[in-house]
C-alpha cells in the first residue's frame, strides 16, 4: 500500500482557521499557529462572555428599576419594592419591570401604587 501524505488535508485544515480568524490583528490572522491559539482564545472568551452577558443585565435592569422606583416614590427604593411585589403576588420579572419604568412611566407608576 503507498504512503500517504496530509497534503490536502492539511491545507483543508489551515485554511478553515485562517478564514475563521479573518480580522484578527497582526499574525494571528496570517500564520497558522498564532491563529489557531487566538481562535482558541476567542473561544474561551466568547465562552465566557456569554455568561457575564447575563449577569450585565441583571445588573441593567435593576438600576432602572432602581430609578423608576424614587422618581415615583421617594421613601421607598429598590429592595423594599421588590419585596413589597411578592408580598402582594404580583409575578413581573426584572426585565418586564424595567421595561415599563424605562418605557411606559405610567404603567409602572400604578404598579408602584398597588404595592404601597
Amino acid at each position: 500500500m503507498p504512503r500517504t501524505t496530509t497534503g490536502t488535508t492539511r491545507r483543508h485544515r489551515h485554511k478553515k482557521v485562517l478564514s475563521q480568524t479573518k480580522g484578527y490583528r497582526g499574525a494571528n490572522n496570517r500564520l497558522y499557529k498564532r491563529a489557531k491559539e487566538a481562535l482558541l482564545h476567542a473561544g474561551q472568551y466568547a465562552y465566557i462572555g456569554r455568561k457575564l452577558r447575563k449577569r450585565d443585565l441583571r445588573q441593567l435592569w435593576i438600576i432602572r428599576i432602581n430609578a423608576g422606583v424614587r422618581a415615583v416614590d421617594d421613601n421607598l427604593n429598590y429592595s423594599r419594592f421588590m419585596k413589597a411585589l411578592k408580598a402582594n403576588h404580583i409575578a413581573l420579572n426584572r426585565k418586564m419591570l424595567a421595561e415599563l419604568a424605562a418605557t411606559d412611566p405610567a404603567t409602572f407608576s400604578s404598579i408602584v401604587d398597588q404595592v404601597r
